[in-house]
């Protein structure tokens, strides 16, 4: 049985006034096609409240996309089929045909959301009965070997058995515009923080030797690289970053400026630059020691 689609959750966006979160949701949208457009991967997009649903005939390939999408929390490969228990049933007992047997435990995760004749409750014991029948396997709902969700919206249902973790945060381009000055790995991480939380981005530099490491990481989070990088000169830094960070509009400059840096001037350095600079400066790395930060490169693939 072939997963159809993917089902993509957000999580702040939902909070937001419904004009707010309509504009989000696109953005977010728009995201997603621009990466996979970049790939090279032909999908179709729908949404529903709380929920955006990913067609393709690619759908692994979605996967690695998708977890490099700033503001999805989770999404899930999944079945579509109609909100009837009858189509459930049939449905949950294949996967469970490939999936379950008498040495393993699983678990059902129902809910439900709309008008029916039956509740989560009526299709968690329903099908878990014939779960138990078919495989002889035990339910065990803290600790099971296997899962399978089943997600009831009104006439559809989706049928699923993992939630893939997304990269959290707020889409790109929901927030304002930073600079963020480039000069180590190090910044580079400070400013994958401020993409996490929305914000566009140019990436500021002073000499060519970072260029390659700029490039790699605004393809692997799917940046348009179009104008992308200011050049600015040693000898005039803060002045060349007040002058290219007006001209772009930003509302912000970042560093990637630790107080647990090789040296004990990090602090003088942060207190210059925020008598020198007309824009607030961010400082995301500020209570970061070096082993955070290097782990974190690691995690999130940030290399030289």
């Amino acid at each position: 049985m072939k997963d159809e689609l993917i089902l993509i959750r957000y999580g702040e966006i939902a909070l937001k006034s419904e004009e707010t979160r309509n504009r989000f949701e696109n953005s977010l949208i728009t995201n997603i096609k621009n990466a996979m457009n970049s790939q090279n991967i032909t999908c179709k997009i729908k949404k529903e409240r709380g929920r955006i649903f990913l067609y393709s005939q690619k759908i692994c390939e979605c996967k690695s996309i998708l977890k490099r999408i700033f503001g999805i929390v989770s999404f899930s490969p999944s079945i579509k089929i109609p909100s009837e228990m009858d189509s459930i049933l049939e449905v949950s007992l294949e996967i469970s045909k490939n999936f379950i047997n008498k040495e393993n435990s699983f678990a059902l995760k129902v809910s439900r959301t709309g008008v029916h004749t039956f509740s989560s409750q009526d299709v968690a014991i329903k099908v878990g009965e014939d779960i138990v029948n078919l495989t002889k396997a035990k339910v065990d709902l803290n600790n099971p070997d296997f899962e399978i969700f089943i997600e009831i919206r009104d006439k559809t249902s989706y049928v699923f058995t993992e939630k893939i973790p997304g990269m959290g945060g707020m889409p790109v381009a929901t927030q304002g515009k930073v600079m963020a000055l480039i000069t180590d790995i190090q910044s580079l991480l400070a400013a994958w923080f401020i993409l996490r939380r929305g914000c566009s981005i140019f990436f500021a530099i002073l000499d060519d030797k970072n260029i390659d490491m700029i490039n790699s990481f605004a393809d692997t989070w799917f940046l348009n690289k179009d104008n992308l990088l200011i050049h600015v000169t040693k000898d005039k830094m803060l002045e060349d970053l007040n002058i290219k960070a007006k001209e772009k509009k930003c509302d912000a400059i970042v560093t990637g400026i630790s107080l647990f840096g090789k040296n004990e001037s990090e602090l003088s350095k942060l207190i210059s630059l925020k008598r020198q600079i007309d824009f607030p400066v961010l400082h995301p790395l500020i209570a970061m020691d070096i082993n955070q930060i290097i782990n974190k490169c690691k995690e999130i693939g940030i290399k030289k």
